[in-house]
């Protein structure tokens, strides 16, 4: 991030629901971008506002220290999309279904695993999986999660680390 910059950079984190990968995923990353310059939201593409984040989900962030429990889940809408400077989703569905209702974030939108040496892919959804599901779900969004970090730095986005 430039020292131009005073506002922080916004990450908004999409999926189905908005109660299992995008709060797994907004809530690591927001606690690696902590004082980065650099906020974290999330939403679903066909959420219900006000849902809480699912139980194996809660779990399976707590084994790492990670708390969801306050998570309530949001539909996307216009505000969060126009706040957004990127916009990672877990699917191609989700990303077309959000460049097909905001065509003009088209150029914000990023599959989450698509900053590795891996082809890009899709995170699988683990709604009505065992958790042992949801931690090799949460284990793939760590990684993926990661190699975006390493994006932001190599572009600049992230102030040197101490």
């Amino acid at each position: 991030m430039s020292a131009a910059t005073n506002h922080s950079k916004q990450v908004l984190v999409v999926c189905t629901g908005n109660t299992c990968r995008s709060p797994m995923a907004s809530a690591w990353l927001a606690h690696k971008l902590a004082g980065k310059g650099w906020t974290v939201s999330s939403a679903g593409v066909a959420a219900w506002n006000g849902q809480p984040a699912s139980p194996e989900a809660i779990e399976a962030m707590r084994e790492i220290g990670v708390d969801l429990a306050d998570h309530r889940s949001r539909i996307v809408d216009d505000t969060l999309v126009a706040a957004a400077d990127i916009i990672l989703t877990m699917t191609e569905g989700h990303s077309y279904e959000i460049n097909a209702r905001f065509p003009q974030a088209t150029d914000k939108v990023r599959l989450v695993k698509s900053f590795g040496a891996a082809p890009p892919d899709n995170v699988m959804d683990p709604l009505g999986a065992p958790l042992e599901v949801y931690r090799q779900v949460r284990d793939e969004l760590v990684q993926a999660l990661g190699d975006f970090l390493v994006f932001l730095a190599e572009r600049g986005d992230l102030p040197p680390s101490p």
